[in-house]
């Protein structure tokens, strides 16, 4: 360096090493909070640690499954409204592990921005470890990344991943125990979820509506009624799956009823449903006439309003709605199982949506 010229440092770079350390100490203990047997979900290490043993398992595979926060990002990114985004992530992993039978056991989320905003980050981030406390699932670590010139201000990006555990002899689904007349058995979604929002963000902005505007299908604002969190189904699926009657499992994600729940059956079955039983939500509604979508698409593109759908031996069917119900889900039946026409299971959709 020529004489009499300072330094460039990193924070002249763009990348301020001192907000990084006080978002950290601002999270954990929320993180620390969701310490459960297995690890002591501290942060600060280079891994985090786990203990399967220590968790009660006795012959367990591991089962995980990593997501981002999608485009619905750039909706709370405008309104300011970050408080669910850490949920949607969690849920959008952690659900995808209790279908295959397993338990989360501990979560690491990555968030990267240009330039970090402690405040944001860590509203963000909290929610990450409530979705996770609410899980019995240990935040055990992650990343803030601040990269300027990689996001625009005040943008960033989140991604989680998550790693669960199930007894050998537990794994769903259980296709060789499916027959045709096994029930199906729909659990509400809370809305939108986080599926389908370049959708979603499109026909807002068709609409003439602002997200501060007031919803045209409910008493709330438009970005309230849209980002409303995605459901975490664990507890929930958890409390079924001990029944006894549970012989698959289905998160509804991106590709709706129609791509996902094939992903859990036999070729030999196909599945049957009732669009009388959906009663899909307003919002669903709002978005398809808005968006000029016919109900075929919409079953393709977004949840309709069933967030997880259940495969159940027909004389626990009650039994497993039950379960649902008293850990606070709304379930309900939707069809059965039929037998297939050959080739790859398929959705059979029979009836009309109903009103909700």
């Amino acid at each position: 360096m020529e004489p009499g010229k300072n330094p460039v440092t990193y924070k002249d770079a763009g990348v301020d090493i001192d907000a990084g350390e006080a978002l950290v100490s601002r999270i954990a203990p929320a993180a620390k909070a969701t310490a459960r047997p297995g690890t002591d979900a501290s942060l600060g290490g280079f891994g985090g640690l786990f203990d399967v043993k220590a968790a009660g398992f006795k012959d367990p595979l591991l089962v995980a499954s990593t997501d981002g926060g999608g485009t619905k990002l750039l909706s709370a990114i405008e309104t300011g409204n970050f408080h669910g985004i850490g949920q949607d992530l969690v849920a959008m992993c952690v659900n995808d592990v209790i279908v295959q039978g397993a338990q989360p056991l501990f979560f690491l989320d990555y968030f990267a921005t240009g330039k970090l905003d402690v405040e944001s980050a860590a509203i963000v981030i909290e929610g990450v470890a409530r979705a996770c406390k609410e899980c019995a699932c240990a935040l055990i670590g992650g990343e803030t990344a601040e990269m300027p010139g990689l996001y625009g201000k005040g943008h960033f990006d989140l991604a989680g991943f998550t790693v669960g555990a199930v007894e050998r002899d537990q794994v769903l689904p259980r296709t060789d125990h499916m027959h045709p007349g096994d029930v199906l058995i729909g659990v509400a979604s809370s809305g939108v979820h986080s599926n389908g929002f370049s959708l979603v963000r499109k026909v807002v902005a068709s609409s003439g509506l602002s997200y501060a505007s007031a919803a045209p299908f409910a008493p709330q604002s438009l970005s309230d009624a849209l980002l409303v969190p995605t459901r975490l189904y664990v507890k929930s699926g958890l409390t079924a799956i001990r029944t006894g009657g549970v012989k698959g499992m289905a998160h509804i994600t991106g590709g709706g009823i129609t791509d996902n729940l094939p992903r859990v059956l036999p070729d030999h079955l196909d599945a049957s449903i009732d669009l009388g039983a959906l009663h899909m939500p307003h919002v669903f509604r709002w978005l398809r006439d808005a968006s000029g979508l016919d109900d075929a698409a919409m079953l393709r593109t977004f949840n309709c309003g069933v967030g997880l759908i259940v495969v159940a031996a027909a004389d626990k069917a009650g039994q497993i709605i039950d379960a649902f119900g008293d850990t606070g889900e709304r379930a309900f039946r939707i069809g059965e199982l039929v037998k297939g026409q050959g080739g790859e299971p398929t959705v059979r959709y029979t009836g009309s949506i109903s009103p909700t």
